[in-house]
């Protein structure tokens, strides 16, 4: 009886890890929305030298991940996991006392080494835990990242106008304070053991066996679309809303929170479904709706702007169903594929963060840089980028369908 107490305890921590991670995961990508613009500004960029600055973050991102699993290997998921939180407080720290932007670049990178250390770390223990209904948990968990990354906007919003001792927080101070949190499961993650390197999930297999599978590629394509699309809405749709549709922050704001909550209710209540009716139709379905919803709300205007946070229902459900599609197809050597395939997709997300602030300034030159609305017509080309991410995520979705229903492996 005791033991099994100590065992209830020790998944209860690991619980607590993953949820307050994706908690924390969610607070740290998302108070970026309505903190940009104010960047923007102190730092007089542009919306190309805006979307560099994104893509070196996914580039960080991308380094994180690929020595992720290395370092997991020498020194364990705690230990790893314990660092991702570390380097993300100490980012937080040198972001609030940057006072010039290759300063400021550098402190945002590091935080992006933390995301992705971070990313891997609790994926890979994801995969170890939920053996069974793997869709619905990693949904679930995931769903944590959507609920604070609901209220991050809104709460970053109203911390950069609060006073401290007479001194305005702003920005700066807002992202040392929601960073500063990453000590909650620093706390959870010390006091949980984590599960080891057994043959059934530890077996590394090698690149060239990954490499040569067809599926895995297509999975990759399917992760690396829907996630440039997903994270895109983060740095993009407060910018859009204020500059396209003239709405102050606030609105802005609660139009980003209203995605998230699409998002994280999606993830919390649409789990279980994708268990049911397949992980592969899934990603083809609730990728088409989110390029659907996308495409609408430009077509239709301000009225229409609702379905900006309806896409958020469709894209929500990308991630962790790839994650949960990787930990049934690859049981041996889940932690390998699933290194593979992140790393893989922040090559991507490099270069999509790239390609949405080049859209933008090329649709602006095409209308004419100096002519009035070339802003807003650039702004709405860079998010009709935005929604064909999700377009390709559901056409690769299906090719995948097709060539798995062909060799009777579907999942």
């Amino acid at each position: 009886m005791e033991r099994l107490s100590r065992i209830n305890r020790i998944y209860a921590m690991q619980l607590a890890t993953i949820f307050i991670g994706f908690i924390i995961f969610g607070f740290s990508e998302n108070i970026k929305g309505p903190a940009i613009p104010r960047i923007q500004f102190d730092f007089m960029l542009g919306e190309a030298q805006l979307g560099t600055l994104l893509s070196l973050n996914a580039l960080g991102y991308l380094l994180a991940c690929a020595f992720t699993a290395y370092l997991t290997r020498i020194w364990g998921i705690k230990i790893v996991t314990v660092s991702a939180f570390g380097v993300m407080i100490a980012s937080g720290v040198l972001i609030y006392l940057s006072r010039s932007y290759p300063m400021f670049s550098s402190s945002y990178f590091l935080m992006y080494i933390g995301n992705g250390m971070l990313e891997i770390a609790l994926a890979i223990l994801g995969a170890r835990i939920f053996v069974k209904n793997t869709g619905m948990m990693m949904n679930l968990t995931h769903g944590f990242y959507g609920l604070s990354s609901t209220v991050a906007p809104l709460i970053a919003t109203g911390m950069m106008s609060v006073s401290v001792f007479g001194h305005t927080l702003d920005w700066r101070g807002m992202y040392l304070i929601m960073l500063s949190l990453s000590i909650l499961p620093i706390l959870s993650a010390l006091l949980s053991t984590f599960p080891g390197e057994d043959p059934a999930h530890g077996e590394r297999l090698p690149l060239r066996t990954l490499m040569r599978d067809p599926a895995l590629w297509l999975m990759v394509m399917i992760l690396t679309f829907g996630v440039v699309s997903e994270l895109a809405v983060g740095g993009w749709l407060v910018n859009f809303l204020e500059k396209t549709y003239g709405w102050d922050t606030v609105t802005a704001s609660g139009m980003l929170s209203a995605f998230f909550l699409c998002f994280a209710l999606a993830r919390l209540l649409l789990g279980p479904l994708t268990d049911k009716i397949g992980f592969i139709l899934s990603l083809m379905l609730f990728s088409a709706f989110s390029a659907l919803c996308t495409f609408g709300a430009l077509a239709g205007g301000e009225g229409f702007a609702y379905l900006f946070a309806a896409a958020g229902i469709g894209i929500a459900m990308i991630y962790p169903t790839v994650m949960a599609f990787i930990a049934k197809r690859y049981p041996s050597g889940t932690d390998a594929v699933i290194t593979f395939t992140v790393t893989i997709m922040g090559i991507g997300s490099v270069i999509g963060n790239y390609l949405i602030g080049g859209v933008i300034e090329a649709a602006k030159r095409l209308y004419g840089i100096d002519a009035p609305g070339s802003l807003i017509r650039g702004l709405q080309a860079g998010y009709g980028f935005i929604g064909l991410c999700a377009a390709i995520c559901s056409v690769f979705s299906f090719i995948l369908y097709r060539y798995l229903k062909k060799r009777n492996a579907l999942i």
